[in-house]
């Protein structure tokens, strides 16, 4: 059994399990002002396996399975014998450090709550796009498009949506998950930068 399909499982299994316990929940998920205040600095990663109802867990979730193999794949060709340390490394981190942004923003607001997984999950995706950025990326299974022309969208409509303040996504951890994937992989595999340009270069839109 994948890596991938384990974080799954758990994920799904505590969501779950918190859904049926609203206490459970408002333990978990992350409340900036709670870990600021009374020092709850373990929300940064309880959060990331919580989340608002089925439709949210699902969406993640299946993001987290098209590409989380492909990425847990790769990390086994590349460090083997380490492939699943690299790969559950940029999957928690990208979890936490997507959320330090939120932590600074709301950290005096006693009512603020953030929770999923959405900055892991955008943290593999966009260590998949640094890597292979004419891999296909399809929205809604039939729009699709290169993956870095997915990501320029992406981060423009994550930064977008961060500033006008609406709505009850948490834009930012999408757009730091993202940042912090490239980063992951441009650190853990330096020869992924350049063979990005050089990827983007022999594209062609026809």
């Amino acid at each position: 059994m994948s890596l991938t399909l384990i974080l799954i499982l758990i994920t799904v299994g505590i969501s779950y399990y918190a859904w049926q316990n609203p206490a459970v929940l408002d333990k978990m998920v992350l409340n900036p002002y709670k870990v600021s205040h009374k020092n709850e600095y373990y929300r940064f990663i309880t959060s990331g396996f919580v989340h608002a109802d089925f439709g949210h867990l699902l969406f993640n979730m299946i993001s987290l399975w098209f590409i989380g193999e492909g990425i847990e794949g790769l990390f086994g060709s590349l460090f083997p014998g380490n492939g699943s340390f690299y790969f559950l490394a940029l999957y928690i981190l990208g979890i936490i450090i997507s959320d330090i942004p939120t932590f600074l923003k709301h950290r005096n607001k006693s009512n603020y709550n953030s929770l999923g997984a959405s900055g892991g999950v955008a943290a593999v995706l966009f260590a998949a796009v640094l890597y292979a950025p004419l891999l296909q990326i399809c929205l809604y299974f039939f729009i699709c498009m290169p993956g870095f022309i997915f990501g320029l969208l992406f981060l423009a409509y994550s930064f977008y949506e961060s500033r006008r303040g609406s709505g009850f996504v948490n834009h930012d951890a999408h757009m730091y998950g993202a940042i912090f994937g490239m980063l992951f992989m441009a650190v853990v595999y330096p020869s992924a930068v350049p063979g990005f340009f050089e990827q983007i270069g022999s594209w062609s839109i026809f």
